[in-house]
């Protein structure tokens, strides 16, 4: 998962943005907001077509799913492009944008949490909030992102604890 780490922030100084819209904009993918599928649906997915990528996002999510969505595409279009290559539409399609149990799930996963949060300002709402709930309202993050971005900083030596296993049925439900 290194790698992860190590290509967010790649992609991070490379564009400039922590919004995963930009981040979009700025790779050239299309993105399409569509009504088609309900909240408790399909939240994305992303495809290449003819050597151009897509990104269509849930609209009927709330605003910071529909963020978390459009990252999470963002995501697998940056670092599982080969995977979706060799035929003429491949793409993948996310029900679950939290799902730990899946390498290229966990991967987008941890991509977005380390490309969208800063170390500096995890450290900063954990020091302050009263629980993990609390520091992910601060950060303005879905509490399962945050273990995804707590499990990274562990990896890599941050005295922080994980109040979840990312293998674990915790990850797996409704975005909150």
């Amino acid at each position: 998962m290194d790698f992860v780490y190590a290509e967010a922030n790649r992609v991070l100084k490379k564009y400039g943005t922590r919004d995963p819209y930009e981040l979009l904009d700025a790779i050239g993918a299309v993105v399409r907001i569509t009504d088609r599928y309900p909240p408790e649906g399909l939240k994305g997915y992303c495809a290449l077509l003819n050597r151009s990528m897509y990104a269509v996002i849930n609209g009927r999510l709330s605003e910071t799913d529909r963020k978390v969505a459009a990252g999470h595409e963002a995501a697998h279009l940056i670092l599982h492009r080969r995977l979706m290559a060799g035929g003429p539409v491949k793409g993948m399609r996310d029900f679950n944008l939290y799902d730990g149990s899946i390498r290229t799930e966990r991967e987008a996963n941890s991509f977005l949490a380390d490309f969208i949060v800063p170390d500096e300002d995890v450290l900063d709402a954990i020091g302050t909030a009263d629980d993990y709930f609390g520091a992910a309202g601060e950060l303005y993050i879905p509490a399962p992102l945050l273990a995804f971005k707590l499990y990274s900083m562990m990896r890599r030596g941050y005295p922080v604890q994980n109040p979840a296993e990312l293998e674990s049925g915790f990850l797996k439900g409704k975005i909150k």
